[in-house]
């Protein structure tokens, strides 16, 4: 949802786009760096829980956004919600991991991130579309209702989420020591680094995407919504078929793929080309997300029985990845908004060829 409404906010406060761009790290790197613990407490107490609290303050920190008065007020306050909501995704993964096998998992887990990129595409449009109605708190209490009423939902349907609790007797030594153990393997530090590169890739371009609109093509926050809305269509309509064909062919033919479309649509973006073109390119780009991160979720779930420590690691990786993308971004954009997308594209580039080699022996 902040995305489009970078330069917005940057009017609003009186300051640059680049300073209301650090929004965005400082909920993500917040997020990343507590991963690992909400990990831990999951595998200990269960994943119920941990959910139910993230959520809360995710909705809870949502809405005092809205009654900030500075930008520097928000990057706090997005950075606490980090913090706070950080146990949800690991969460979720690991009780994915709990309940299908692995034959099954890239489905489960091409809906899980089918969502999310669903999820950012219409936040990124309705954010757009409505500001101009109910304004930019407007959205954040809008927002916090939405989290409130999923909570809702949540507790009415409860028994079917609860799970026994699952190593009770572990503390954070365990944890620690089975992060050691998965680190270990070369397969298990390969993965991760492509985790956290990839989230730095598309973190960092989705980012800037809708300054790009707004500057290339002059367009209002309404045409940056509307444009920006590709980015979660494939996923959210193909995530599952993805997930199965890499079920069914291998997570090694795959991921390459999509780390290809990635590159080559973010060097593309960079060109300047017509706006038709680069609305199908911001598609492109999110099948590129599409065709690499539910595989490497589904990956990880392997890498140990403990499935809290393994996606922990996945979600502390792939956010901080994020975080650290998003935040290059904003460093290196003075150099030139086009050649920045051309580099973070050349980069995916190359590490779809490196890939060839570091997934080839996945099924």
């Amino acid at each position: 949802m902040v995305a489009p409404l970078l330069p917005h906010l940057s009017a609003i406060f009186h300051v640059s786009v680049r300073h209301t761009s650090f929004i965005e790290p400082s909920y993500l790197l917040g997020y990343g760096s507590v991963t690992l613990v909400y990990a831990s407490l999951s595998d200990r107490y269960g994943r119920f829980p941990i959910i139910l609290f993230s959520l809360c303050c995710f909705i809870a920190l949502t809405f005092f956004t809205s009654l900030v008065q500075s930008a520097d007020q928000m990057i706090l306050l997005r950075l606490l919600t980090g913090l706070g909501a950080g146990g949800i995704a690991p969460t979720t993964i690991g009780w994915i991991g709990d309940q299908f096998h692995y034959e099954k998992r890239g489905h489960a887990l091409g809906i899980f991130f089918g969502c999310m990129a669903g999820g950012t595409a219409f936040g990124s449009c309705a954010g757009a579309l409505l500001e101009p109605i109910i304004g930019w708190r407007g959205l954040f209490i809008l927002v916090a209702a939405l989290g409130f009423a999923v909570l809702l939902l949540i507790l009415y349907y409860q028994k079917y989420f609860r799970l026994k609790k699952e190593g009770a007797k572990e503390n954070f030594n365990a944890l620690f020591h089975t992060i050691r153990e998965i680190m270990s393997k070369s397969r298990s530090w390969r993965t991760y680094l492509y985790v956290m590169f990839n989230g730095m890739f598309h973190s960092g371009v989705f980012t800037w995407l809708g300054y790009l609109f707004f500057k290339s093509f002059h367009l209002g926050e309404t045409g940056v919504g509307l444009a920006l809305l590709g980015y979660g269509i494939p996923g959210f309509l193909l995530g599952p078929i993805i997930g199965k064909m890499a079920d069914r062919y291998g997570r090694n033919k795959i991921i390459p793929i999509g780390l290809l479309f990635g590159g080559v649509s973010a060097v593309s973006l960079g060109l300047s080309l017509p706006l038709v073109a680069s609305n199908l390119l911001v598609a492109t780009l999110s099948l590129g997300f599409d065709m690499t991160h539910p595989l490497f979720a589904a990956i990880t779930t392997t890498f140990s029985s403990k499935r809290g420590a393994s996606t922990g690691l996945f979600a502390f990786f792939l956010f901080m990845g994020y975080g650290l993308g998003s935040l290059l971004f904003s460093l290196i954009v003075k150099s030139g908004l086009n050649q920045t997308f051309i580099l973070f594209g050349s980069a995916s580039l190359l590490a779809s060829l490196l890939s060839l080699w570091a997934f080839r022996n996945e099924k």
